[in-house]
């Protein structure tokens, strides 16, 4: 038996002596190791956020650098002076700028409000940003307007090959004035969809013509470069012709994948218009090699549609002929050649005039279709051209206006 001898008041100050030394152990300092640890993590800590914090203040010069650095046009007409004066010197004016009645002078004069500028190509110790050189969106919207108004559309500037070559190179000059200036919003909006639809009008209007006046290729290039441009601007907000060129877009590029594919990632009040709608539908009679329902699709589509969708349509027409001379082949079947044009999209001229280049027997207001006699590659000089809708000058200078300013 253990007897606990110490006074009441001693063992009182006892436990306050254990807790007060408990308390002091809990509060005593840390050893140096622990301390350095602890030091190094929170100065590792405060340098990542400073380091995070420089990058963004550096990325924020960058950008407002990079904002003060882009150049703003102050040229107010549609060729700068100096550049004017120069090829006026150096003989290098075209006959479209030129002041009536100075066309055969040895140095003829320029016309001030005729003039456009031309396009240049960069090069070394060559300054392309002085202002005076650039014209703002404003007049470059209005140079594009002159350019379809009294060129394209004018019926006294001929031929049209000529001034396809001209307007072609003073759009090119428009585009490189809005690549330096870095223009967006409404005024390139409407640049890029009037260069489209002149790109497509003159795609139709001369096809088939000599490679010295038209490479569709080149034309091929700047139009699937200025498509690119267009649609990437439309990501900015609402546009009112959205619907059209994202629908020439597809009809366009008739086959591609990646073409359909922007198509069906479009919002829906795009994707369901029906300009889309039907774009679409013919884009699937394409991939599903089904030519009798793309050709009665394509007679539903306007002018500027039957521009995108026309180098589509001659392969489109020979796999039908195809198609029906192994389906109606016997030599006692006939089948009226006034149906076949209209499944073929053409007249009645020009739907005979295929089937005999493909070999297909025409005789008289009936075809007699034979597998054995039909050619896959057409005998003769067979253009797209040759299956045009035929026009007269006077109706295609009417016309082009219109179809380039969308009014068609």
């Amino acid at each position: 038996m253990t007897y606990n001898c110490m006074k009441p008041g001693v063992q009182s100050e006892l436990s306050l002596l254990q807790v007060t030394s408990a308390k002091l152990r809990s509060t005593r300092p840390m050893n140096r190791t622990a301390m350095s640890s602890e030091w190094h993590h929170s100065r590792r800590g405060r340098g990542h956020r400073h380091k995070e914090q420089g990058r963004a203040n550096r990325e924020r010069v960058v950008e407002q650098k990079s904002e003060d650095s882009v150049p703003h046009g102050t040229c107010m007409t549609m060729c700068p002076a100096y550049e004017l004066r120069q090829r006026e010197a150096q003989n290098r004016l075209h006959m479209f700028e030129m002041v009536a009645g100075t066309e055969r002078d040895r140095l003829p004069r320029a016309d001030v409000s005729r003039a456009v500028k031309e396009y240049s190509r960069p090069a070394a110790g060559k300054d392309s940003t002085r202002a005076s050189d650039l014209r703002p969106p404003s007049v470059l919207l209005k140079t594009v307007c002159y350019l379809v108004d009294d060129i394209a559309a004018s019926s006294t500037f001929q031929p049209w090959t000529e001034v396809y070559s001209f307007v072609f190179d003073r759009l090119r000059s428009v585009r490189q004035d809005m690549i330096i200036q870095r223009v967006s919003g409404t005024d390139c909006v409407a640049v890029l969809e009037k260069s489209v639809r002149f790109l497509l009008y003159a795609s139709y209007r001369l096809c088939g013509q000599q490679l010295q006046y038209f490479d569709p290729r080149i034309n091929d290039t700047h139009l699937q470069e200025c498509l690119s441009w267009l649609l990437e601007s439309y990501r900015d907000g609402k546009h009112q012709h959205q619907e059209e060129f994202q629908a020439l877009s597809l009809l366009y590029n008739l086959g591609s994948t990646q073409a359909i594919q922007h198509v069906l990632e479009l919002p829906e009040r795009i994707r369901s218009s029906p300009t889309v709608q039907l774009a679409l539908a013919v884009s699937r009679a394409h991939m599903e090699r089904n030519p009798v329902r793309l050709l009665r699709l394509a007679q539903k589509l306007d002018f500027i549609q039957v521009c995108a969708v026309h180098r589509h349509l001659l392969p489109c027409r020979r796999d039908l002929l195809l198609l029906y001379s192994h389906g109606h082949s016997s030599r006692n079947c006939r089948y009226p050649l006034q149906r076949l044009a209209r499944l073929l999209f053409l007249k009645d001229e020009l739907a005979a005039e295929l089937c005999q280049a493909h070999g297909v027997n025409v005789t008289g207001e009936w075809v007699n279709f034979l597998k054995s006699s039909f050619t896959d590659t057409p005998s003769g000089d067979l253009q797209c051209r040759r299956m045009h809708e035929l026009q007269d000058d006077e109706q295609w200078n009417c016309s082009a206006g219109s179809v380039i300013h969308g009014c068609a």
